[in-house]
């Protein structure tokens, strides 16, 4: 039996989705969620941490899964600074490790987490969703003083100079020079990382392209394939996020879930479903009819190739009125989260008797 660990995310004490509405979703493992009044950078308390757990554990679910750990964009440039931010991310591995954590997620995007145009846009069933229209973004420019520097998913806490001052310095550096910074980090985060048997899922670009000249560089099979070998160890894998490379039509999202999950390198799962467009995509409902991705064929492939780990139903749409954090609402996640457990079901009943 290949068990999956089905997981949720959680904002914490503030979020309008309640750890009592979660734990009722049928099949419901593992809690996803992070320490988030620590800015980037900086080392978690203890006790944060473990009021966390304390909480989670007190619902009936498991706190393994963090994310994320946001890296310090002076680790990302590749600033004198950063060693002692490396030491601290090192750190905060052990602490995490220490309360029970077996995974962590993490990105190494410039600036931009994530890039949409719209948090609310309607779909036809009436619901909404978020979508990335590349002729919205192509009216933005972070470098010019006098541009709309509001797209859904940039960290708020920037000025409008810090945020020129950054995305400028980014626009200097090549994918080369991306690719060196994270080598150098990994190279000192995995070794912390497999002496405490936490795995790092790093996730991929949202979306998988280049946007405003900045380099962006874990997006397709072939980066994928050169950065499990920056560091070659089990413990250096990825999350697997069907939606941040299933919105590039070059991307066989079903292969890579084939090729990596036998390699042992998947370790985390964000599924959603999203439709691919000529001029971008938007999220969709989790059902496969419902957008451009598979995702029996995808869930098979994780089954076939002995996946173990945590997936978590990813951004849901807004339905029935709900409000709140876009994305990431209760109701839409839930019908993703039990239309998930009746695939791997499904799968797993038919591979029993063939």
């Amino acid at each position: 039996m290949r068990n999956m660990k089905l997981s949720f995310r959680w904002y914490g004490a503030d979020d309008r989705v309640t750890l009592e509405n979660i734990r009722q979703i049928p099949g419901m493992h593992t809690i996803v969620t992070a320490v988030y009044d620590v800015p980037p950078g900086e080392v978690w308390p203890k006790e944060s941490i473990e009021a966390l757990k304390k909480e989670i554990e007190g619902a009936g679910l498991h706190f393994e899964v963090v994310e994320s750990i946001p890296v310090h964009e002076d680790i990302k440039l590749g600033k004198p600074t950063r060693d002692q931010y490396i030491a601290n991310y090192c750190e905060n591995i052990r602490r995490v490790a220490a309360a029970g954590v077996k995974c962590i997620c993490y990105n190494f995007m410039p600036v931009f987490d994530w890039t949409r145009t719209q948090l609310d846009h309607v779909l036809p069933d009436g619901s909404t969703s978020l979508v990335y229209y590349q002729e919205q973004v192509d009216q933005v420019n972070p470098l010019e003083s006098d541009s709309d520097l509001t797209l859904p998913g940039w960290d708020a806490s920037y000025s409008r100079e810090e945020l020129k001052e950054t995305v400028a310095q980014y626009q200097a550096m090549t994918d080369e020079d991306l690719w060196n910074n994270l080598r150098y980090f990994l190279e000192q985060i995995i070794p912390v990382a497999a002496s405490c048997d936490v795995n790092m899922a790093i996730h991929e670009d949202d979306p998988c392209w280049s946007i405003f000249g900045l380099p962006r560089i874990i997006t397709c099979e072939e980066n994928l394939d050169r950065f499990l070998k920056l560091v070659d160890d089990s413990h250096n894998g990825i999350t697997l996020c069907t939606g941040s490379l299933g919105c590039s039509c070059r991307n066989d999202v079903v292969h890579m879930a084939e090729k990596y999950t036998s390699q042992g390198r998947v370790h985390f799962v964000h599924m959603r479903n999203v439709k691919v467009l000529e001029n971008g995509f938007e999220e969709r409902a989790h059902l496969s009819q419902c957008g451009s991705l598979d995702m029996y064929e995808i869930m098979k492939a994780l089954y076939d190739n002995g996946f173990c780990g945590y997936i978590r139903p990813d951004h849901g749409r807004m339905i029935w009125g709900e409000t709140g954090r876009p994305g990431y609402g209760l109701y839409d996640r839930a019908l993703g989260a039990t239309y998930l457990n009746g695939l791997w079901e499904a799968i797993e009943k038919g591979a029993q008797k063939s």
